[in-house]
């Protein structure tokens, strides 16, 4: 499965963001206003109103965050990380089987994230699944991981059972539609750098470089 896991926040800024996230005076909303047709039939959960302002402000750090690790930029070689929103399910909650729209008023969606942000021992269930072919994987992250996979595959979230699930959830168009693509830069990107960090520059690896470099301009867009 095209995925990757990765420790995206430290711990001052998991309580920072959870800390805001918790003020008495925050706009909760019905998840179902942001969903599509189907995906609203079977999404149970709140979320923050993205127009106020503590949604703003905490969505620019997480987008900060993202575009400044070099990790997260190799894998999903962002042209635009957008419809960032916090979530949050009690008891009873849950998000159906679904699949994200192919095309948002915010960009188009080539991979979903999602961040988890409560400690896994303050809820039970809320695992987040995704299906690939005939395979399911499931997913409870610690806080401050993030979880980035391709949006074309179905995923749901199970029932909350206990606690409450507090997560940060967002979309990337990439410059790179093709998710097979993508995984050719990111290995040939992961395999120059490593090189470089063991053997120091050499010509070789600057020929490595350049087709890295001349393959994107080609499969970009």
């Amino acid at each position: 499965m095209n995925y990757l896991t990765h420790q995206l926040l430290i711990q001052e800024e998991i309580e920072q963001i959870i800390t805001n996230l918790k003020k008495e005076n925050n706009p909760w909303e019905d998840g179902k206003k942001t969903a599509g047709s189907h995906a609203s039939k079977v999404k149970n959960n709140l979320q923050l109103k993205r127009e106020s302002n503590m949604s703003k402000e905490l969505s620019l750090l997480v987008k900060q965050k993202m575009l400044n690790n070099d990790l997260i930029k190799s894998f999903s070689l962002p042209k635009y990380i957008h419809g960032i929103m916090f979530t949050k399910s009690s008891k009873g909650m849950c998000y159906g089987r679904h699949i994200d729209n192919a095309y948002m008023s915010s960009g188009r969606a080539d991979l979903s994230f999602t961040i988890f942000l409560s400690e896994k021992s303050q809820y039970e269930g809320g695992e987040l699944l995704i299906e690939n072919l005939n395979s399911e994987s499931k997913f409870k992250l610690k806080s401050g991981e993030i979880i980035i996979y391709p949006s074309t595959y179905l995923h749901s979230v199970k029932e909350v059972l206990n606690g409450e699930r507090i997560v940060c959830v967002g979309w990337i168009e990439s410059y790179v539609k093709s998710v097979e693509e993508r995984e050719y830069l990111f290995d040939l990107d992961a395999g120059a750098r490593s090189l470089l960090a063991k053997h120091g520059r050499s010509d070789e690896l600057d020929l490595i470089f350049k087709s890295y470099s001349n393959l994107l301009r080609v499969m970009g867009n």
